[in-house]
């Protein structure tokens, strides 16, 4: 069985509702009315009793009326549109006068009915509301005053009713199905709006966007939430397309250079120092290679920021001279003044293995870009529980243009005035996404020709 659409799932859930409202309503209605028409009845019918009672008179325990001719004359002889039938009985349910409208006909004593109880009847197979009022005698009861009126008009308004209703209800429920029909398809027409735009968008095609509802409700959040998504999706596969193009250009690189070295080694014999010379020039390409494709799978290995880490109760001071410990030979060769400013010793809790890439990065970059007899500082400071981490050098520091873009991978400011300079330029991408990983803030200022600052800063939870 086919299910319903969307739309008309709406509006057949709404409909529902509302049949179960209008039912209500209607037997509401229609309550309302028979009570109204009972109640009026009711009180004809108790007004009439209350006069009649005064126009008899009892004695020696027998019922006489007190003006017989106006009796006769009075308007139970004559056509009403609701004629009141009257009828005294004595103690043994006997007749003793009847109003002269019943004619041949008598109301009925029914003893099973308790004294003054409205009830309905019929006379001459027409409903009639009829009440059985006792007469007495001081205490002892002489006979019986039946009075009744016609329900006859009652009942057919009552019948009217109900048959207006009953017809009115499928009515107004289709009308009203078709109408919230048409409502619900234009309340949601942003939804077919979404999956139009879905229908269009590709890998290749991610610019289109969902047109905004002007009402600003769910709608309106969920269009704006998918919109948000593709934005989202559509800077990710760019960055992806984009890192792509930069890693197989920087994985060639070293590969275009590793052949041609071997094809002129190819060429022709030569002596040994030359091949010594060659297949050295390959290795050191190869340890490019190689260092690239690390860097490359640590990148990948973290882009994740859910990857679970490993916290762990970690001194600052240890990592940073460990790092400096590791990088002693090329602090020898270019003889850099390497300088720290430990007051005590500081605490963190974190990632060791990750902590320490970060650290080993930004010492082996400001190393790297340093000339020689420069100068490297690293301080560790603490105010307002935060502790931060300086390492400044004096190198060949970083363009103006060019500081906000250091985090980019593959990014390299003027690598061509310094081709000297070897790099991929993934060191500080790492630098930044493992920073995130960790919770750890990091800004970078730096100035041409006179050096770069990198301040690392803990927050509170992380200090332990």
């Amino acid at each position: 069985m086919q299910q319903f659409s969307f739309k008309n799932r709406i509006a057949f859930n709404y409909i529902i509702t509302t049949a179960l409202l209008i039912l209500v309503v209607f037997c509401t209605i229609y309550s309302i009315v028979k009570f109204s028409v009972y109640n009026h009845l009711n009180n004809d019918i108790g007004k009439e009793v209350k006069n009649h009672l005064n126009e008899i008179e009892i004695r020696n325990n027998s019922i006489f009326l007190i003006h017989m001719e106006e009796w006769k004359e009075r308007e139970h002889n004559t056509v009403d549109v609701n004629p009141v039938f009257i009828q005294f009985l004595d103690k043994n349910g006997d007749l003793i006068e009847k109003s002269p409208n019943l004619k041949k006909q008598t109301l009925t004593l029914h003893k099973s009915i308790e004294d003054d109880e409205l009830f309905d009847t019929k006379l001459l197979n027409n409903k009639i509301r009829q009440i059985q009022i006792p007469i007495y005698q001081k205490t002892k009861k002489i006979g019986y005053l039946l009075i009744a009126m016609s329900l006859e008009d009652a009942s057919m308004v009552l019948q009217n009713l109900s048959e207006v209703l009953i017809i009115a209800y499928p009515l107004i429920l289709i009308v009203l199905f078709l109408i919230a029909r048409f409502i619900a398809g234009r309340s949601i027409k942003p939804i077919s709006s979404i999956i139009e735009t879905s229908n269009i968008i590709t890998k290749d095609n991610l610019t289109s966007r969902i047109p905004l509802p002007q009402n600003r409700d769910e709608l309106y959040v969920l269009s704006k939430t998918i919109n948000n998504l593709l934005d989202r999706i559509e800077n990710t596969i760019e960055r992806e397309k984009e890192f792509t193009s930069d890693a197989s250009h920087e994985l060639r690189t070293p590969l275009t250079v590793i052949k041609g070295t071997l094809e002129v080694l190819v060429r022709k014999p030569r002596n040994p120092s030359e091949y010594e010379e060659k297949i050295n020039f390959c290795i050191s390409e190869v340890d490019r290679l190689n260092n690239l494709v690390d860097q490359l799978l640590l990148l990948a290995r973290f882009e994740n920021q859910k990857q679970s880490l490993k916290k762990e109760k970690i001194c600052l001071n240890a990592v940073i001279l460990d790092s400096i410990s590791r990088y002693s030979n090329t602090i020898q060769a270019k003889n850099i003044q390497v300088t720290t400013v430990f007051k005590k010793d500081y605490y963190i809790e974190t990632d060791i293995y990750l902590f320490s890439i970060v650290i080993n990065n930004l010492v082996s970059n400001a190393l790297k870009y340093s000339d020689k007899n420069a100068k490297l500082a690293i301080t560790i400071t603490e105010d307002n529980n935060t502790i931060e981490c300086s390492i400044i050098d004096s190198g060949i520091g970083i363009a103006s243009k060019d500081v906000g873009k250091v985090f980019n991978q593959f990014f390299r400011s003027n690598s061509t005035e310094h081709p000297e300079i070897k790099g991929t330029g993934l060191g500080l991408s790492i630098v930044k996404k493992l920073c995130i990983l960790l919770t750890i803030g990091i800004q970078i200022s730096s100035q041409e020709n006179v050096g770069t600052a990198v301040m690392l800063s803990f927050h509170e939870e992380d200090l332990k």
